[in-house]
């Protein structure tokens, strides 16, 4: 799969000569780039990049990692994951390393732990636990999906900027609304 500069594949497929080469091989944690809820995730995560210039971001229910190794990839720092199961964090790990991509992994609940702040938090899990995450979450902006198309853009806290959607699932980004109140000259 393409998504701007990146391509994600597993090892046994040969990337194009001009790409930013993610590896990632179909394992046992959710993930392997081609739902279309990741790519929509991953748009996002090419255009904010040329948006924002240098930005951390925090990656919530990270599974096998894609999104976290893709952001690494692609310049952001620092880049942290976190999910509530051991095999993803795992596998992110090991997908980090694979990809020589500094990622910083850690088992947590992110219903239940403080969170690290971030520039941009991504989270493409299902809408109801973002609706509760998203209070909790210190960043400036989020990408968020894991959602149908059909379910509303409202989050607490937060004001949409941009909505894509992708075989009837959707990814939105959203600004902290604080933010958005102070800086409306923002590049974003």
């Amino acid at each position: 799969m393409r998504v701007g500069p990146l391509w994600i594949g597993p090892s046994w497929e040969t990337p194009p000569a001009d790409a930013v080469t993610l590896v990632i091989e179909p394992a046992r944690a959710f993930g392997t780039g081609g739902h279309p809820t990741t790519r929509l995730c991953l748009e996002l995560l090419v255009e904010l990049r040329s948006e924002l210039g240098p930005a951390s971001v925090l990656d919530v229910g990270c599974g096998s990692g894609v999104l976290a190794v893709a952001a690494a990839l692609l310049g952001y720092r620092p880049v942290r994951a976190i999910d509530v199961d051991a095999t993803a964090v795992e596998e992110t790990r090991r997908n980090a390393a694979v990809n020589h991509a500094s990622v910083e992994v850690s088992l947590a609940d992110a219903l239940a732990t403080e969170l690290p702040s971030a520039d941009v938090a991504v989270a493409n899990i299902a809408r109801e636990p973002i609706e509760v995450l998203a209070p909790r979450l210190r960043c400036r902006l989020l990408v968020a999906s894991g959602y149908l198309d059909t379910e509303p853009t409202g989050l607490a806290g937060f004001r949409p900027l941009r909505r894509r959607v992708a075989d009837g699932w959707a990814a939105d980004l959203y600004t902290r609304e604080d933010v958005s109140a102070r800086s409306r000259h923002s590049r974003v």
